[in-house]
């Protein structure tokens, strides 16, 4: 039987402001990337995401951004390799920190927004998010964009990756992910993503928005906890997957 991973980015309210739908989503899930208090999330929504995790014994990831509330950590930023590095480090520590009270710890890692993006495109902020984390702990798995420098960097590095692919985001012929800002770049329709999962699952291809079948490595997929869809995405994945023989397994 196939397996894959489900991943969905969770814990990203903040303060008076609720985004997501973190209760119905965690249960349904194998693995969570929390917000770690940078582009989103704070310190009550880390413990309290963490807490759920584990009462519903999903592994807990960290989703490391740039400290950019206002543009939710999805802008560019010109940072050196050492600000990388530190800020990765900085936010693996505070969600370790809750992971402890909880007596369990972080499985992986996941950049997000536009650190992932820059870091998939660039070979010198991939390498300095992948050492932070190999540093940090070499026993955690990273998670990065298949086929990307972020792939490439945990190559170089010896540490332990798993590729991950979109449910809810069109693909350029590059294997990058289309720019928010162009249209089309957001996938609202769930027969859609769901049939673009199963192809990219099953045949380790997907259709990128200009029409071209190009190879992709699926590990694991994501579908953005605070898109519109999240919820019936995630139930439609897991609906469609046991009648295509797709068993949903967390990353090992």
């Amino acid at each position: 039987m196939v397996q894959v991973d489900l991943n969905c980015d969770l814990g990203e309210s903040f303060g008076n402001y609720k985004l997501g739908n973190d209760e119905s989503i965690l249960p349904l899930i194998t693995s969570a990337n929390v917000a770690c208090g940078f582009h989103a999330g704070d310190q009550h929504v880390m413990n309290e995401t963490v807490k759920l995790a584990v009462q519903h014994d999903v592994h807990i990831g960290a989703h490391p951004g740039f400290q950019d509330l206002i543009g939710f950590g999805r802008r560019n930023i010109d940072v050196t390799p050492e600000e990388v590095y530190d800020l990765v480090i900085y936010q693996l520590g505070a969600l370790s920190g809750f992971c402890k009270i909880h007596q369990t710890k972080i499985h992986h890692v996941k950049p997000h927004g536009a650190l992932y993006q820059m870091g998939a495109k660039d070979p010198v902020i991939a390498d300095a998010i992948v050492k932070a984390v190999k540093d940090f702990d070499d026993q955690l798995l990273f998670v990065g964009l298949s086929n990307s420098e972020l792939i490439e960097s945990c190559k170089r590095h010896n540490l332990t990756y798993k590729s991950e692919v979109f449910a809810d985001r069109a693909y350029e012929d590059n294997g990058q992910l289309v720019s928010r800002k162009k249209e089309g770049a957001l996938i609202k329709d769930t027969n859609q993503a769901v049939a673009q999962v199963i192809k990219m699952v099953k045949e380790s291809k997907v259709m990128t928005i200009n029409g071209n079948e190009i190879p992709i490595e699926a590990d694991t997929i994501c579908v953005h906890g605070d898109g519109q869809h999240a919820l019936d995405f995630v139930q439609e994945i897991i609906r469609q997957f046991k009648a295509e023989g797709i068993e949903i397994s967390a990353m090992k």
